[in-house]
């Protein structure tokens, strides 16, 4: 069985126990999160057709909040003597899918 969802504006494909990094979410570590479902599809029930499920909802678990690796940004206009470096660490909120209920 498997969902795909959508979350800080990303579409990720998720399966029950599934660990994924997600942009951060406003929730405490260790609570849980649900989210519809844009797409579904079961291997159990050869007779459900994947596809769109009003209800569909995934239940997940916020493992932790952390930050990504280091993002260095460098400029440089040949002859102009101008060079810029900037850096970005993203906001990162690590989930762990706990179910997917189709309906």
């Amino acid at each position: 069985m498997y969902a795909i969802i959508e979350t800080g504006g990303k579409q990720y494909w998720v399966i029950p126990g599934e660990i994924l990094q997600v942009e951060r979410l406003e929730v405490k570590a260790g609570e849980d999160v649900t989210f519809n479902a844009l797409w579904t599809a079961s291997q159990e029930d050869k007779n459900a057709a994947p596809g769109k499920s009003p209800s569909a909802k995934v239940t997940a678990k916020v493992v932790r909040h952390l930050r990504g690796d280091k993002i260095i940004v460098f400029r440089k206009r040949i002859k102009k003597a101008y060079e810029k470096s900037s850096g970005h660490r993203q906001e990162l909120t690590e989930l762990q899918v706990k179910d997917i209920q189709l309906s």
